[in-house]
This record gives C-alpha cells, sequence and structure tokens, in this order.
C-alpha cells in the first residue's frame, strides 16, 4: 500500500499509517538503493505501506525511523520503538530470509553466494564514472568511457555464466541488485546534447539481459519510463531536485 503521491518534506507531519502489523517502507522515488528494497518486496510479494522521503528536504521526524536519514528504510512491525533497518543489501537479505514463501533471491551455494555479492561491489565503478554524466551539467570528459570500461565486467560475466540471467535460469538477487542502474540509462538519450544509447555490439548480451529483465513483474512493478528518469535528472542538474516529477504525466 502507498501512501499519498507525494515526497514528504521538511515541515511535513507525520503520515497516518495504520497500525496493522504491516511493513512500512521508506524510500525515494528516484534513488536506485530504494529501487533494489522495492524490487525485493515486490518480488517476495511482501505487503507494506511505502513513504517516500524528500532528500533534499527531510521532514524532521524521519530521524526516529533512520538515524541517519538514509532511504531505503524498513521499519519492522513488531519492534515499532526501534530504528529502521538501512542498506539496501542488508534489507535485501533480511526480507529474503524472513520471507521464504516465494523462494529464495539468494543463490544457495556459500560460493556463488559470496561470487555474486562481490559482482553486485563491481557495478560501484561504473555507478562512479556515470553519475556526474545522470545528474551534473558538466560530467569530466572521460567519464563515458570509465563507464563503458566498467560495464565491460558485466557483458563479460554474463557471457561466462551462459545464462539468461546472472542469477542463472531464474532472476536473482544479482540481477535485482544491479537493475536499478540500467532502467536509468537510457534516459541518457533525452539528457545529453548528443543522445547516448549502449553499443549494441559491444554489450550485445548484456543488452538482451536488460531486456529480458525489463519483462519481470518485480521489475513492471517498481519502474519508471526513462523520460521521467530524464525530467528529474534535468532537475538535478539545475540543483532544484523535483522529486515529484515520478507522480507528473509525462
Amino acid at each position: 500500500m502507498a501512501l499519498p503521491q507525494k515526497h514528504f518534506k521538511r515541515g511535513s507531519p507525520k503520515p497516518e499509517i495504520p497500525e496493522d502489523g504491516v511493513l512500512r517502507y521508506y524510500s525515494m522515488r528516484f534513488c536506485p538503493y530504494s529501487q533494489r528494497a522495492g524490487l525485493v518486496l515486490a518480488a517476495k510479494k511482501i505487503p507494506h505501506h511505502t513513504v517516500y522521503i524528500d532528500l533534499s528536504e527531510k521532514p524532521e521526524w524521519y530521524i526516529d525511523y533512520s538515524p541517519l536519514g538514509k532511504v531505503p528504510a524498513i521499519q519492522l512491525p513488531h519492534l515499532p520503538g526501534q530504528p529502521a533497518l538501512v542498506e539496501s543489501l542488508v534489507i535485501a537479505e533480511y526480507l529474503d530470509e524472513q520471507y521464504p514463501g516465494e523462494g529464495s533471491l539468494f543463490p544457495k551455494d556459500p560460493l556463488q553466494k559470496a561470487l555474486d555479492r562481490i559482482l553486485i561491489e563491481r557495478l560501484s565503478p561504473a555507478v562512479s564514472a556515470i553519475y556526474p554524466v545522470l545528474f551534473t551539467k558538466n560530467p569530466p570528459a572521460d567519464a563515458i568511457k570509465n563507464f563503458e570500461t566498467a560495464l565491460d565486467v558485466f557483458e563479460q560475466e554474463i557471457t561466462k555464466r551462459g545464462t539468461p540471467y546472472f542469477g542463472g535460469n531464474k532472476i536473482g538477487i544479482a540481477d535485482y541488485m544491479i537493475w536499478p542502474w540500467f532502467e536509468r540509462f537510457p534516459a541518457l538519450k533525452y539528457t545529453l546534447d548528443e543522445p547516448y544509447e549502449l553499443d549494441k555490439t559491444r554489450y550485445q548480451n548484456l543488452l538482451k539481459w536488460r531486456d529480458l529483465v525489463a519483462q519481470d513483474e518485480a521489475v513492471k512493478a517498481t519502474a519508471l519510463d526513462a523520460r521521467i528518469h530524464a525530467k528529474f535528472m534535468k532537475t538535478r542538474h539545475e540543483n532544484k531536485p523535483d522529486y515529484d516529477v515520478a507522480f507528473q504525466p509525462l
């Protein structure tokens, strides 16, 4: 269940959420790390209330739930007086273990689980390279080049694994944890003077993976159109982030 479609900000009263034993999921609609938690909630079909937080003007009461002011955060219904769980991978693993009904998203094999965690961490260089391109007006000249070099790792890995998903023959935690950034990359078609897309030859198998993951039900439930991401990015370029463009028509 989602509350009114807006981000709570400084001066906003606390949302009125029923005491019904359901998880509370604190998010920001454009945050890729929040989306990671949202994907697990959707994939596992976990009932929850969604509260969107304006990260530029956080409501004063939010520190009671997330002491560092981070999103995502998950407040557990059986621990109402305790701070929420934070950090996307921590939340993902907790939810996967606590709600086993839809099957585990993590590999059962300890080694494969470790290798998938390493793969997820290896996304960091690509994110670091492309972040200023996505969210600033004047990114470094070599940002795209560095981004593409970092993405080569993922093309090589999906080719090496020889499976449709990084998780094997079905979607898994590595796919969900990597996906949010791949949802955002296509926005570069709309934000740059020269529209940018990933090279279809260089990233042949990675793009097949992207198209396949885009059809997943949890992904479709949490996704935003690339044009909406682009609208938000342009507000970031002006240093006036408007989180609520997520709820406006194209």
